[in-house]
């Protein structure tokens, strides 16, 4: 028996869906406002005392709120996408709402779920040891932001790339709300940020590889 559901494309089958009972403002409004409190409680424990510039704090910002996103949203979808559909608990509807600007989260489908499985559970972790490294100096702080932000671009450059090649059929093409703010402007920001952070470990990482290189050439004189 076909089920009414607000996804595209308009005659896809989706087993025992359930409607939302919260509205987007409240869904929306919920999960920002959770994310940014844990931001804030987790943030004011890992950051006390460190020293660092400005932009510096807000590289380790994104990576503590990458790996909150990661590990609870995204692992939530990855523990339950089999049933996602029919659940009514907060963290269900989040994606469900998501989902009416990509409805593959509804359907079962194997990119999708392999993605969010590694990123819930390889970058969301990595996430929070790169923040832990760099508060406390670590020397392999550069190269795990140079991994994770690898991981974050390459799996969002594919999520991009594999709706471009199904046609962008899992959405409303151009509508304000679920294809650029939902299926855009969400995942774009995993593009650019990771992209900066990348070029960050290259600029310092290759700098310190310079140092060491000149280091040795003094020596074999």
């Amino acid at each position: 028996m076909s089920v009414r559901h607000p996804y595209y494309p308009t005659d896809i089958f989706i087993a025992n869906f359930k409607e939302n009972d919260k509205g987007m403002f409240n869904i929306l409004a919920g999960f920002f406002g959770g994310i940014a409190g844990l931001l804030l409680v987790l943030a004011g424990t890992a950051f006390r005392g460190y020293k660092a510039s400005v932009a510096r704090k807000l590289a380790l910002v994104w990576l503590l709120l990458s790996g909150c996103i990661h590990v609870i949203l995204e692992g939530h979808f990855c523990v339950y996408h089999a049933d996602i559909a029919s659940r009514m608990d907060f963290l269900s509807q989040v994606w469900k709402e998501y989902a009416r600007g990509d409805s593959r989260y509804m359907i079962q489908d194997t990119f999708t779920i392999c993605m969010e499985t590694v990123t819930a559970f390889v970058e969301g972790p990595l996430c929070l040891l790169t923040v832990w490294s760099f508060v406390n100096h670590h020397s392999s702080r550069y190269l795990l932001q140079l991994i994770v932000s690898l991981g974050q671009f390459y799996g969002c450059v594919l999520y991009f790339f594999t709706e471009w090649v199904d046609g962008f059929v899992h959405g409303p093409l151009y509508h304000p709300i679920y294809f650029w703010f939902y299926f855009v402007f969400m995942n774009l920001i995993w593009i650019v940020i990771p992209f900066a952070l990348m070029l960050d470990s290259w600029i310092q990482l290759s700098s310190v590889q310079t140092l060491h290189d000149k280091q040795l050439a003094n020596k074999r004189q």
